[in-house]
């Protein structure tokens, strides 16, 4: 396991917790669970007031990680940092296709209260596009 997934499943595990503390069910890394973390995040969002940007940056972080992690356990892949964005990516498919996701933006508009950042909305999009790539396909969901 290379650091950057050791460091993205640690943030998972502590969005298990954070799920747990504030009365949103129990987090299983399945794509079902994504419900569970679409009701968290709106009521995070409904208290965004209340939360400092240290705050705000760390539960969009736990809980992008957690969606990575999702992604990576249904199905496989590598993670990488994408400078770009200043954050991870999870890669799968290859070397036949490229289908790939960031979640730490998507989260964090969630925490704003934009509805159209829908998690299991975004989620299926990408496990769509995995289960059904040909070779070649090169994709970002961002």
């Amino acid at each position: 396991m290379t650091e950057l997934s050791r460091q993205i499943a640690d943030a998972a595990a502590d969005a298990v917790e954070t799920s747990r503390a504030v009365g949103g069910g129990e987090l299983d890394y399945t794509e079902d669970s994504l419900a569970h973390v679409e009701g968290v995040l709106e009521q995070l969002a409904a208290a965004r007031d209340e939360l400092n940007e240290t705050q705000l940056s760390t539960i969009a972080q736990e809980f992008g990680c957690y969606i990575l992690e999702v992604g990576r356990r249904a199905f496989g892949g590598r993670y990488c940092w994408f400078d770009h964005r200043g954050q991870p990516v999870l890669v799968v498919g290859e070397p036949n296709f490229r289908v790939a996701m960031i979640t730490w933006d998507k989260v964090r508009a969630r925490l704003t209260g934009d509805k159209a950042d829908n998690i299991p909305f975004f989620y299926a999009g990408f496990a769509e596009h995995a289960r059904r790539a040909e070779s070649g396909d090169d994709a970002l969901y961002v």
